[in-house]
């Protein structure tokens, strides 16, 4: 399941392979982009930057033949846009996924499944399903709610933890299993590291957030950033870290099995207006 680690390895593998490269062609099945590149055409242009923010993607696409007017873009972005640019934005949700092949590579997945792909002379870049795909200007970019109206990146060395506890609090009347999963107090928190945050953390994941001191949400956030930081460069998310290999978490996906700590059986619940599953120990999140 896409979360913020799976982005942050996701931008790092198209930047080796796609940045400084010249988009050579661009196929699209969705009709608004196709249209925004008949007016903009994306090949011809450059990749100049790739980056991650929470379980956003964004692939700037720019204009070497012209310079454009430099833009002033929020810091968390961690972008630098000029007036010229396209930014091809992306976010998986529970079914989208980037790849990279060699071209006349055999793909993994079916070809009429991917939405957009970029062509370069070394590489494709095929996305598939990705609920959420965009073809912006600069300034859209710098203007997308989405984009804008985000947490610090929890992944990232400079994560704003004082930031992240003060949202935290300013949704108090929300249980903590729901405030922690919006992008909004920090951005690239899942599913799965929700659930393996609140148990190692002890914290009963229906608590309001007005009922936990800032004690335990400043560990809270400082665990999210631990475990989400250790997951940067791993290929399989890892939440407990122990001998045995097939137990790679402490509670996520573990409905109905013992508890690892105390023997107690784990459960699950939904939570939120989404119903996203949580996954708890009654005993030790008591």
């Amino acid at each position: 399941m896409p979360e913020g680690d799976t982005l942050y390895r996701t931008a790092l593998t198209l930047r080796k392979a796609l940045a400084g490269r010249v988009v050579t062609r661009f196929d699209t099945t969705l009709d608004l982009i196709a249209r925004i590149d008949a007016r903009t055409p994306v090949a011809g242009r450059t990749v100049a930057a790739v980056e991650a923010h929470g379980k956003h993607l964004m692939m700037v696409l720019r204009r070497t033949d012209i310079a454009g007017d430099p833009i002033a873009v929020p810091d968390f972005l961690h972008l630098e846009l000029n007036s010229l640019d396209l930014v091809l934005h992306t976010h998986m949700r529970m079914t989208g996924s980037w790849h990279i092949y060699r071209p006349g590579e055999p793909w993994q997945k079916p070809e009429k499944n991917a939405w957009v792909v970029l062509h370069t002379d070394e590489f494709v870049a095929p996305c598939f399903t990705a609920p959420v795909i965009e073809l912006l200007t600069a300034r859209e970019t710098t203007r997308h709610p989405q984009l804008t109206n985000r947490g610090s990146d929890i992944i990232r060395d400079d994560f704003d933890t004082q930031s992240a506890r003060q949202r935290l609090r300013e949704r108090s009347d929300m249980p903590i299993g729901v405030a922690i999963l919006d992008q909004r107090t920090m951005a690239g928190v899942g599913n799965e590291f929700k659930s393996e945050v609140l148990f190692i953390r002890r914290v009963n994941p229906f608590t309001l957030v007005r009922d936990i001191d800032d004690a335990t949400l400043d560990g809270l956030v400082a665990e999210s950033h631990r475990l989400l930081q250790l997951n940067r460069t791993t290929n399989a998310r890892i939440t407990r870290f122990g001998l045995n290999r097939n137990e790679r978490q402490w509670v996520y996906g573990r409905s109905g099995s013992p508890c690892l700590v105390c023997g107690a059986i784990i459960k699950m619940r939904r939570q939120g207006t989404e119903g996203r599953s949580t996954y708890y120990c009654p005993a030790c999140q008591a």
